[in-house]
C-alpha cells in the first residue's frame, strides 16, 4: 500500500496547475504561480546557494517532537545535503535571509505534502525546483521534508583560542623586503578568483600573463588590498584568509589564518595613521567579526554579532557578517550585519575599551560601496529592497532609499549624470532596472538620497554594475538570469546618454569555450579605465576564461583562458581596490 503522502506526490506531479502551486507556495512564504526554470535555479544555486562550508559532522544531532521519525544514518544524511544545498540561503539555523525560514513552527504546520511539493518544484523567486531539475529522486524530497520539520542541528562556535591554532606566519615581518623585489606593475594587477580550485591567479594587467597562481581557502570571495598597496588580502567562503606580499621576486603568502567555518568579507584599516596596522574579517558561522594585526593576521579581538532585529526587534541567533568597508574619515570599519539589518561603526583605536556605534538600518544588508566623495557608505538592504547611506563623518544615517526588488550592487558604480549630477547606480536580483541615486546633497541638495533615474536593461539577475572615473559607459552584468542569451551577454549603457538604450555584446560568444552554462559576470576595469574585464564563468568540468574588451571601442581585445581557469568569478584590480575606484 502506497502511503498517503508519497501518493499524494505522485499525483501532484501528474497533475498540479499553476493555481494549486501557488496555494501550495503562498503557505510557506514563497511567492510564485509556477516552477522556476531549471538554468535559473542552477544559476542561483551556484552563486547564492554554494555548499556551506560548516562542517556537517560537527553539528549535534536532534530530534524533534511532532517531527516524523528518522534513523540516526536518515538524520545524518540529510544533515549532510542540508549544508551542501541549502545553508547558503535558509542559513545554518534556518532562520532565513535569502531564502525563507524554515524552522519546525513553520515547516510543522504546513506539513509533509506541502513541504515536498515546495522542494520538489521551487520557485521564480529562488528556491530550486530540486525534483523536476533531476537533483533530488522522490526519497531525496521526502528525507528533506522530514528533516527540516526537526529542530536544526548548531555547528560549535569558534574562538580566538580556535583562531590561534589556525594561525600561521610563514614570512615574519623582520624577514619581508623592505623594497619591491619584482618589476610588476603592481597597481595594474588583477587578483582574479578561481573559485572551485581553492586558488587566485595574479595576472598582470599590462601584458596578460599570469604572474602567480596561489593556495588559497575554498571559494575565495574577495580580494581586497591593503592602504599601502602592498598587500592582497584574500578570504575563501571557508573562512581561511591568505595574507599575500607582493614586493618579493614572486608574491607569496606571508600570513594565513581560519576565522571561522563560513566568511564572505575581509578588510584592513586605511584611516590616516592607521595604514596597514589593523584587518578584520567578518563570519556567517559563527555570526561574529575578528581584528587582527595588519602585519602578521594575529587575532586580537572577536566580537559576535548575535541580537535582535531592527524590526520587528525580535532577537536572531545567527546574523551573518556581510560587507565591511575602511573608514577614511576616522579609524573604524564599518561592518554590516546581514539578518539583524544593523550596521557596526567600529573604532579601532584602543580595543581593550572598543568603542562601537550601532546604527539601526533594515534587515538583509549585503555588499555596498562608497560615493565618490569617500563620505557616503551606500549598501543594499536586498530582501528589504533598500540602500542604506551611512554618513561616515558624521557617523549616522543619512537616509533610507526604496529601490526595486533585491537591489545587488557590488561596490556600485559613481559618476557624472548629465540632468542629476552625481550619483551611484544599483542593479538588481528581482528585476530588470537599474537605478541611480544622488549622492551630491550639497551641489544638488533636491536630488541626494533620492531615485533620480530609472533605466531597464536586459532583465533581472543582474550581480554587479561597474564603471570608472576615464569612461562613459556603465557596464550591468546578468548572470543570474534563466535566459541564456541574457546570462552569456552584458548589457552597456551611455551614461551620457540614457535614452539610446543599452548594447549587449555577447561576452560569451566571444570566449568561445564550448559547452556550458557560461554566465557573464562582474565588470572590472584595469587602472587606466580603458579595458574592462569580465568572467567567463562555466562549470568546473568545463572551460572558463576571461574576455577583455575595449571600453572606448567596446571591441573584443583579448580572451584569457587555459588549464588554469577554473571557474573564474572575482576579479579584482589592485589599484582600483586599493583606491575605492568604482
Amino acid at each position: 500500500m502506497i502511503p498517503q503522502g508519497e501518493n499524494l506526490m505522485r499525483v501532484t506531479k501528474m497533475m498540479i496547475k499553476p493555481l494549486a502551486m501557488a496555494v501550495a507556495f503562498a503557505s510557506i512564504g514563497v511567492m510564485t504561480a509556477q516552477a522556476a526554470p531549471k538554468d535559473a535555479d542552477k544559476s542561483s544555486v551556484a552563486y547564492e546557494g554554494t555548499p556551506s562550508t560548516v562542517d556537517p559532522s560537527s553539528a549535534k544531532s536532534v530530534r524533534t517532537p511532532g517531527a516524523p521519525d528518522l534513523t540516526e544514518a536518515e538524520f545524518e544524511k540529510a544533515k549532510q545535503i542540508y549544508f551542501e544545498r541549502c545553508a547558503g540561503c535558509h542559513g545554518v539555523l534556518r532562520k532565513g535571509a535569502t531564502g525563507k525560514p524554515l524552522t519546525p513552527d513553520i515547516t510543522q504546520e504546513r506539513g509533509i505534502d506541502y513541504l515536498k511539493a515546495f522542494i520538489s518544484y521551487g520557485s521564480p523567486a529562488g528556491m530550486p525546483n530540486w525534483l523536476t531539475s533531476g537533483d533530488f529522486d522522490e526519497e531525496t524530497v521526502e528525507l528533506m521534508a522530514k528533516y527540516i520539520m526537526h529542530e536544526p542541528p548548531q555547528p560549535p562556535e569558534f574562538s580566538l583560542a580556535d583562531m590561534k591554532e589556525t594561525w600561521e606566519v610563514i614570512v615574519p615581518p623582520e624577514d619581508r623586503p623592505t623594497k619591491q623585489m619584482n618589476d610588476l606593475n603592481l597597481e595594474n594587477i588583477f587578483s582574479v578568483t578561481l573559485r572551485d580550485a581553492g586558488q587566485i591567479a595574479l595576472i598582470d594587467g599590462d601584458s596578460k600573463e599570469v604572474v602567480k597562481i596561489i593556495d588559497t581557502g575554498y571559494a575565495v570571495h574577495i580580494s581586497r588590498m591593503s592602504a599601502s598597496g602592498r598587500y592582497v588580502m584574500v578570504i575563501g567562503r571557508d573562512a581561511l584568509i591568505n595574507m599575500i606580499d607582493l614586493w618579493p621576486e614572486e608574491p607569496q603568502t606571508v600570513a594565513k589564518i581560519k576565522v571561522g567555518m563560513e566568511a564572505r568579507s575581509v578588510e584592513t584599516s586605511k584611516y590616516k595613521g592607521w595604514e596597514d596596522k589593523l584587518a578584520i574579517a567578518g563570519t556567517y558561522w559563527p555570526p561574529q567579526f575578528v581584528i587582527m594585526d595588519g602585519q602578521t593576521l594575529e587575532p586580537k579581538k572577536v566580537v559576535g554579532t548575535r541580537g535582535m532585529t531592527v524590526d520587528p526587534q525580535e532577537y536572531h541567533p545567527e546574523p551573518r557578517v556581510a560587507a565591511i568597508v575602511a573608514s577614511h574619515a576616522h579609524p573604524e570599519f564599518i561592518v554590516n550585519v546581514k539578518e539583524t539589518g544593523k550596521i557596526k561603526l567600529v573604532n579601532y583605536e584602543d580595543l581593550d575599551n572598543m568603542s562601537i556605534t550601532t546604527i539601526d538600518a533594515a534587515r538583509y544588508l549585503h555588499d555596498g560601496g562608497w560615493d565618490a566623495s569617500m563620505r557616503y557608505f551606500l549598501t543594499a538592504a536586498n530582501n528589504s529592497n533598500k540602500i542604506a547611506v551611512v554618513d561616515a563623518q558624521d557617523r549616522n544615517l543619512e537616509a533610507m532609499v526604496d529601490v526595486g526588488k533585491i537591489p545587488h550592487p557590488g561596490r556600485g558604480a559613481n559618476f557624472i549624470d548629465p540632468e542629476h549630477g552625481p550619483v551611484w547606480a544599483t542593479s538588481h536580483l528581482g528585476d530588470n532596472t537599474i537605478q541611480m541615486i544622488g549622492t551630491d546633497p550639497e551641489g544638488h541638495p533636491d536630488k541626494a538620497w533620492k531615485v533620480v533615474r530609472t533605466v531597464e536593461g536586459q532583465g533581472g539577475g543582474s550581480l554587479f554594475v561597474k564603471t570608472h572615473p576615464e569612461s562613459d559607459n556603465l557596464w550591468v552584468d546578468t548572470a543570474l538570469n534563466p535566459n541564456e542569451a541574457i546570462s552569456q551577454s552584458i548589457a552597456v549603457f551611455d551614461i551620457n546618454d540614457f535614452d539610446a538604450g543599452y548594447e549587449v555584446l555577447p561576452i560569451a560568444e566571444w570566449a568561445d569555450l564550448g559547452e556550458g552554462p557560461k554566465r557573464v559576470v562582474q565588470p572590472e576595469y584595469n587602472k587606466a579605465g580603458d579595458e574592462v574585464w569580465f568572467s567567463v564563468w562555466n562549470t568546473q568540468d568545463k572551460n572558463s576564461a576571461i574576455v577583455v574588451v575595449d571600453d572606448e571601442t567596446r571591441e573584443l581585445k583579448k580572451v584569457l583562458k587555459g588549464d588554469y581557469m577554473v571557474t573564474p568569478t572575482g576579479k579584482f584590480n589592485t589599484y582600483n581596490t586599493q583606491h575605492d575606484v568604482y
